[in-house]
Protein backbone atom coordinates (compact mmCIF):
# COMPACT_ATOMS: atom_id res chain seq x y z
CA UNK A 1 0.00 0.00 0.00
CA UNK A 2 0.96 3.28 -1.07
CA UNK A 3 0.15 6.66 -0.04
CA UNK A 4 2.00 9.55 -2.05
CA UNK A 5 3.85 11.96 -0.43
CA UNK A 6 1.51 14.92 -1.89
CA UNK A 7 -1.48 13.62 0.53
CA UNK A 8 0.53 12.47 3.31
CA UNK A 9 -0.36 14.18 7.02
CA UNK A 10 -2.86 15.92 4.83
CA UNK A 11 -6.25 14.23 5.32
CA UNK A 12 -8.56 13.59 7.61
CA UNK A 13 -9.76 11.03 5.98
CA UNK A 14 -8.58 8.62 3.15
CA UNK A 15 -10.81 9.60 1.02
CA UNK A 16 -11.38 11.34 -2.15
CA UNK A 17 -14.94 13.18 -2.88
CA UNK A 18 -15.79 11.69 -6.49
CA UNK A 19 -15.87 14.40 -9.53
CA UNK A 20 -19.52 14.65 -10.73
CA UNK A 21 -20.51 15.88 -13.80
CA UNK A 22 -23.00 18.69 -13.28
CA UNK A 23 -22.87 18.76 -9.94
CA UNK A 24 -19.46 19.43 -8.59
CA UNK A 25 -17.96 22.95 -9.07
CA UNK A 26 -15.48 25.20 -7.04
CA UNK A 27 -17.52 25.59 -4.08
CA UNK A 28 -17.82 21.99 -3.05
CA UNK A 29 -14.11 21.03 -4.08
CA UNK A 30 -13.09 23.93 -1.70
CA UNK A 31 -15.14 22.89 1.19
CA UNK A 32 -14.27 19.12 0.68
CA UNK A 33 -10.57 20.11 0.94
CA UNK A 34 -10.66 22.38 3.56
CA UNK A 35 -12.65 19.44 5.80
CA UNK A 36 -9.21 17.09 4.56
CA UNK A 37 -10.32 15.19 1.92
CA UNK A 38 -9.58 15.33 -1.88
CA UNK A 39 -12.19 17.50 -3.57
CA UNK A 40 -12.54 17.12 -7.53
CA UNK A 41 -14.30 18.17 -10.29
CA UNK A 42 -14.85 17.40 -14.00
CA UNK A 43 -13.11 20.02 -16.42
CA UNK A 44 -15.97 20.16 -18.58
CA UNK A 45 -17.93 21.38 -16.05
CA UNK A 46 -16.45 24.87 -15.97
CA UNK A 47 -18.18 26.41 -19.04
CA UNK A 48 -16.63 27.79 -21.51
CA UNK A 49 -13.43 26.35 -21.50
CA UNK A 50 -11.58 29.32 -20.26
CA UNK A 51 -13.72 29.62 -16.89
CA UNK A 52 -11.43 26.32 -15.72
CA UNK A 53 -8.92 28.81 -15.26
CA UNK A 54 -10.95 30.92 -12.94
CA UNK A 55 -11.97 27.69 -10.96
CA UNK A 56 -8.37 26.46 -10.47
CA UNK A 57 -7.42 30.07 -9.31
CA UNK A 58 -9.86 29.63 -6.95
CA UNK A 59 -9.84 26.43 -5.53
CA UNK A 60 -5.98 27.32 -4.61
CA UNK A 61 -6.91 30.60 -3.00
CA UNK A 62 -9.56 29.86 -0.66
CA UNK A 63 -8.01 26.62 0.31
CA UNK A 64 -4.41 28.54 0.66
CA UNK A 65 -6.28 31.17 3.04
CA UNK A 66 -7.95 28.33 4.95
CA UNK A 67 -4.94 26.53 5.65
CA UNK A 68 -2.62 29.65 6.81
CA UNK A 69 -5.73 30.67 9.06
CA UNK A 70 -6.49 27.36 10.64
CA UNK A 71 -2.48 25.79 11.03
CA UNK A 72 -3.92 22.91 12.63
CA UNK A 73 -6.21 21.65 10.44
CA UNK A 74 -5.71 19.22 7.26
CA UNK A 75 -6.37 21.03 3.78
CA UNK A 76 -5.79 18.35 1.37
CA UNK A 77 -5.36 19.20 -2.31
CA UNK A 78 -7.17 19.11 -4.89
CA UNK A 79 -7.89 17.07 -8.42
CA UNK A 80 -9.34 17.88 -11.57
CA UNK A 81 -10.99 15.19 -14.22
CA UNK A 82 -10.35 14.48 -17.21
CA UNK A 83 -12.02 12.51 -20.10
CA UNK A 84 -9.29 11.00 -22.36
CA UNK A 85 -11.82 10.45 -25.35
CA UNK A 86 -12.01 10.88 -29.29
CA UNK A 87 -15.24 12.72 -28.61
CA UNK A 88 -13.87 15.32 -26.30
CA UNK A 89 -12.92 18.58 -28.07
CA UNK A 90 -11.31 20.75 -25.08
CA UNK A 91 -8.80 17.48 -23.95
CA UNK A 92 -6.21 18.98 -25.23
CA UNK A 93 -7.04 22.74 -23.34
CA UNK A 94 -8.10 21.59 -20.48
CA UNK A 95 -4.97 19.72 -19.86
CA UNK A 96 -2.78 22.60 -20.97
CA UNK A 97 -4.94 24.45 -18.49
CA UNK A 98 -4.31 22.40 -15.83
CA UNK A 99 -0.63 21.60 -16.59
CA UNK A 100 -0.13 25.60 -16.49
CA UNK A 101 -1.67 25.84 -13.56
CA UNK A 102 0.15 22.91 -12.09
CA UNK A 103 -3.17 21.54 -10.47
CA UNK A 104 -1.79 18.53 -7.88
CA UNK A 105 -3.57 15.72 -9.04
CA UNK A 106 -5.52 14.56 -12.47
CA UNK A 107 -8.01 12.26 -12.56
CA UNK A 108 -8.48 10.54 -15.95
CA UNK A 109 -11.29 8.54 -17.20
CA UNK A 110 -11.68 6.30 -20.41
CA UNK A 111 -8.57 6.17 -22.17
CA UNK A 112 -4.78 6.79 -19.80
CA UNK A 113 -2.80 8.66 -22.38
CA UNK A 114 0.92 8.65 -21.71
CA UNK A 115 1.05 12.11 -22.64
CA UNK A 116 -0.99 13.63 -20.32
CA UNK A 117 0.94 11.62 -17.28
CA UNK A 118 4.29 13.00 -18.64
CA UNK A 119 2.98 16.49 -18.62
CA UNK A 120 1.63 16.26 -14.99
CA UNK A 121 5.10 14.50 -13.82
CA UNK A 122 6.85 17.28 -15.21
CA UNK A 123 5.67 19.86 -12.39
CA UNK A 124 5.54 16.96 -10.13
CA UNK A 125 1.72 16.60 -10.41
CA UNK A 126 0.02 13.34 -10.07
CA UNK A 127 -2.10 10.98 -12.49
CA UNK A 128 -4.85 8.57 -10.81
CA UNK A 129 -6.74 6.60 -13.80
CA UNK A 130 -10.81 5.12 -12.87
CA UNK A 131 -10.93 1.42 -14.35
CA UNK A 132 -13.63 -1.20 -14.28
CA UNK A 133 -11.73 -4.34 -14.86
CA UNK A 134 -8.35 -6.08 -14.45
CA UNK A 135 -7.39 -5.33 -18.02
CA UNK A 136 -7.94 -1.48 -17.88
CA UNK A 137 -6.02 -1.59 -14.70
CA UNK A 138 -2.85 -3.78 -16.33
CA UNK A 139 -2.72 -0.46 -19.27
CA UNK A 140 -3.29 2.36 -17.17
CA UNK A 141 -0.08 0.46 -14.85
CA UNK A 142 1.63 0.62 -18.78
CA UNK A 143 1.18 4.42 -18.78
CA UNK A 144 2.95 4.75 -15.43
CA UNK A 145 0.05 6.31 -13.48
CA UNK A 146 0.41 7.04 -9.77
CA UNK A 147 -2.94 5.44 -8.59
CA UNK A 148 -5.35 3.37 -10.14
CA UNK A 149 -9.29 3.98 -9.24
CA UNK A 150 -11.20 0.46 -9.40
CA UNK A 151 -14.77 1.61 -9.89
CA UNK A 152 -16.80 -1.61 -8.68
CA UNK A 153 -20.18 -2.66 -8.34
CA UNK A 154 -22.79 -0.34 -7.00
CA UNK A 155 -20.69 3.19 -7.78
CA UNK A 156 -22.63 6.33 -9.03
CA UNK A 157 -22.68 7.06 -12.67
CA UNK A 158 -20.51 5.24 -14.69
CA UNK A 159 -19.63 1.66 -12.69
CA UNK A 160 -18.12 -1.84 -13.32
CA UNK A 161 -20.09 -5.00 -12.72
CA UNK A 162 -17.34 -5.74 -10.42
CA UNK A 163 -17.20 -7.27 -6.67
CA UNK A 164 -14.86 -4.70 -5.30
CA UNK A 165 -13.26 -7.97 -3.00
CA UNK A 166 -12.73 -9.37 -6.97
CA UNK A 167 -10.95 -6.57 -8.39
CA UNK A 168 -8.93 -4.73 -5.61
CA UNK A 169 -6.99 -8.24 -4.74
CA UNK A 170 -6.39 -8.81 -8.55
CA UNK A 171 -5.11 -5.61 -8.83
CA UNK A 172 -3.16 -5.59 -5.93
CA UNK A 173 -0.87 -8.82 -6.71
CA UNK A 174 0.47 -6.88 -9.66
CA UNK A 175 0.21 -2.94 -8.29
CA UNK A 176 1.94 -1.48 -5.38
CA UNK A 177 0.87 2.05 -6.28
CA UNK A 178 -1.91 4.06 -4.62
CA UNK A 179 -5.40 1.85 -5.07
CA UNK A 180 -8.66 3.95 -4.76
CA UNK A 181 -11.97 1.74 -4.14
CA UNK A 182 -15.23 3.65 -5.77
CA UNK A 183 -18.53 1.74 -4.78
CA UNK A 184 -21.62 2.52 -2.48
CA UNK A 185 -19.00 4.85 -0.03
CA UNK A 186 -21.37 6.33 2.11
CA UNK A 187 -20.05 5.97 5.74
CA UNK A 188 -17.15 6.41 7.58
CA UNK A 189 -17.57 2.31 7.91
CA UNK A 190 -17.19 1.61 3.96
CA UNK A 191 -14.00 3.75 4.09
CA UNK A 192 -12.54 1.91 6.40
CA UNK A 193 -13.97 -1.26 5.01
CA UNK A 194 -11.91 -0.02 1.93
CA UNK A 195 -8.96 0.44 3.69
CA UNK A 196 -9.19 -3.24 5.34
CA UNK A 197 -9.68 -4.42 2.26
CA UNK A 198 -6.26 -3.38 0.71
CA UNK A 199 -7.24 0.43 -1.07
CA UNK A 200 -4.96 3.07 0.33
CA UNK A 201 -8.19 5.65 -0.19
CA UNK A 202 -12.04 5.59 -1.17
CA UNK A 203 -13.79 7.30 -3.48
CA UNK A 204 -17.10 9.01 -2.56
CA UNK A 205 -19.15 10.73 -5.13
CA UNK A 206 -22.97 9.99 -4.70
CA UNK A 207 -22.38 10.32 -0.58
CA UNK A 208 -22.02 14.42 -1.70
CA UNK A 209 -24.90 15.50 -3.92
CA UNK A 210 -26.77 15.39 -1.06
CA UNK A 211 -24.64 18.36 0.28
CA UNK A 212 -25.77 22.31 0.66
CA UNK A 213 -22.73 23.09 -2.32
CA UNK A 214 -23.44 20.82 -4.75
CA UNK A 215 -24.72 22.23 -8.01
CA UNK A 216 -27.15 19.46 -8.13
CA UNK A 217 -31.02 20.84 -7.84
CA UNK A 218 -33.01 20.87 -4.99
CA UNK A 219 -35.01 17.54 -6.71
CA UNK A 220 -32.00 15.78 -7.24
CA UNK A 221 -31.08 15.87 -3.85
CA UNK A 222 -34.37 14.76 -2.35
CA UNK A 223 -34.39 12.39 -4.55
CA UNK A 224 -30.91 11.03 -3.16
CA UNK A 225 -32.19 11.38 0.45
CA UNK A 226 -35.38 9.30 0.03
CA UNK A 227 -34.20 6.72 -2.15
CA UNK A 228 -32.70 3.13 -1.40
CA UNK A 229 -30.34 0.38 -3.61
CA UNK A 230 -33.14 -0.95 -5.10
CA UNK A 231 -34.28 2.73 -6.44
CA UNK A 232 -31.18 2.22 -8.69
CA UNK A 233 -30.89 0.98 -12.06
CA UNK A 234 -27.57 -0.22 -14.06
CA UNK A 235 -27.94 0.71 -17.96
CA UNK A 236 -25.84 1.72 -20.95
CA UNK A 237 -28.76 3.46 -22.60
CA UNK A 238 -27.54 7.29 -21.77
CA UNK A 239 -24.00 7.60 -22.31
CA UNK A 240 -23.39 3.89 -24.63
CA UNK A 241 -21.19 2.79 -20.97
CA UNK A 242 -23.13 0.88 -18.33
CA UNK A 243 -23.78 3.52 -15.20
CA UNK A 244 -26.08 3.46 -12.39
CA UNK A 245 -29.04 5.69 -12.43
CA UNK A 246 -32.25 7.02 -9.90
CA UNK A 247 -35.06 4.98 -11.32
CA UNK A 248 -37.58 7.87 -10.15
CA UNK A 249 -35.47 10.20 -12.56
CA UNK A 250 -36.28 8.07 -15.27
CA UNK A 251 -39.91 7.33 -15.04
CA UNK A 252 -39.89 11.53 -14.30
CA UNK A 253 -38.81 11.39 -18.22
CA UNK A 254 -41.04 9.36 -19.24
CA UNK A 255 -40.10 5.60 -19.58
CA UNK A 256 -40.04 2.89 -17.96
CA UNK A 257 -36.54 1.78 -15.81
CA UNK A 258 -37.34 -1.67 -15.76
CA UNK A 259 -37.54 -1.54 -19.87
CA UNK A 260 -34.99 0.29 -20.92
CA UNK A 261 -33.05 -0.64 -24.17
CA UNK A 262 -29.10 -1.42 -24.19
CA UNK A 263 -26.89 1.63 -25.58
CA UNK A 264 -23.89 1.04 -27.58
CA UNK A 265 -20.59 2.44 -27.19
CA UNK A 266 -20.90 4.34 -30.52
CA UNK A 267 -23.44 6.55 -28.66
CA UNK A 268 -20.23 8.38 -26.69
CA UNK A 269 -20.08 11.69 -27.28
CA UNK A 270 -18.44 14.03 -24.87
CA UNK A 271 -18.84 16.93 -27.64
CA UNK A 272 -22.51 17.04 -26.12
CA UNK A 273 -21.34 17.10 -22.58
CA UNK A 274 -18.56 19.98 -23.30
CA UNK A 275 -21.44 21.95 -24.51
CA UNK A 276 -24.71 20.78 -23.65
CA UNK A 277 -27.82 20.70 -22.08
CA UNK A 278 -27.91 16.85 -23.20
CA UNK A 279 -31.51 15.43 -21.83
CA UNK A 280 -29.26 11.74 -21.03
CA UNK A 281 -26.99 13.79 -18.71
CA UNK A 282 -28.98 16.83 -17.53
CA UNK A 283 -32.62 14.83 -16.42
CA UNK A 284 -31.77 11.83 -15.61
CA UNK A 285 -29.95 11.59 -12.54
CA UNK A 286 -26.55 8.98 -11.65
CA UNK A 287 -26.58 7.91 -8.31
CA UNK A 288 -24.28 5.01 -6.59
CA UNK A 289 -26.52 2.15 -4.73
CA UNK A 290 -25.32 3.64 -1.31
CA UNK A 291 -27.86 6.08 -1.23
CA UNK A 292 -29.94 4.27 1.20
CA UNK A 293 -27.47 5.37 3.98
CA UNK A 294 -27.81 8.51 2.77
CA UNK A 295 -30.29 10.58 5.53
CA UNK A 296 -29.70 14.31 4.95
CA UNK A 297 -28.52 17.12 3.19
CA UNK A 298 -26.37 18.86 5.09
CA UNK A 299 -22.95 20.74 4.40
CA UNK A 300 -19.47 18.78 2.70
CA UNK A 301 -17.58 19.90 5.74
CA UNK A 302 -20.45 17.98 8.19
CA UNK A 303 -20.39 15.47 6.44
CA UNK A 304 -16.94 14.90 6.21
CA UNK A 305 -17.15 15.23 10.19
CA UNK A 306 -19.46 12.59 10.73
CA UNK A 307 -17.67 10.60 8.27
CA UNK A 308 -14.71 10.61 10.57
CA UNK A 309 -16.69 9.94 13.58
CA UNK A 310 -17.91 6.88 11.88
CA UNK A 311 -14.52 5.78 10.66
CA UNK A 312 -13.04 6.29 14.07
CA UNK A 313 -15.87 4.53 15.43
CA UNK A 314 -15.56 1.61 13.79
CA UNK A 315 -11.89 1.23 14.24
CA UNK A 316 -12.70 0.98 18.54
CA UNK A 317 -15.90 -1.33 17.33
CA UNK A 318 -13.20 -4.05 15.89
CA UNK A 319 -10.96 -3.49 18.45
CA UNK A 320 -8.47 -1.47 16.45
CA UNK A 321 -9.01 1.92 17.22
Amino acid sequence: MALPTLLQDRLRLPLIGAPMFIVSGPELVIEQCKAGIVGSVPALNARPQEALTDWIRQIKEETAAHAEANPDDPVAPFAVNQIAHPSNPRLLADVETCVKEEVPIIITSLNPPRDIVEAVHSYGGLVFHDIISMRHARKAMEQEVDGIIAVCAGAGGHAGPLSPFALIGEIRKEFDGCLILSGCISRGDDVLAAVAMGADLAYSGTRFIATAEARAVPDYKEMIVGSAAADVVYSSLFTGIHGNYLAGSIRNAGMDPQKLPEGSKDDMDFKKASEAESKAWKDIWGAGQGVGNIEDVSPARDVVLRMEKEYRDALARIGAG
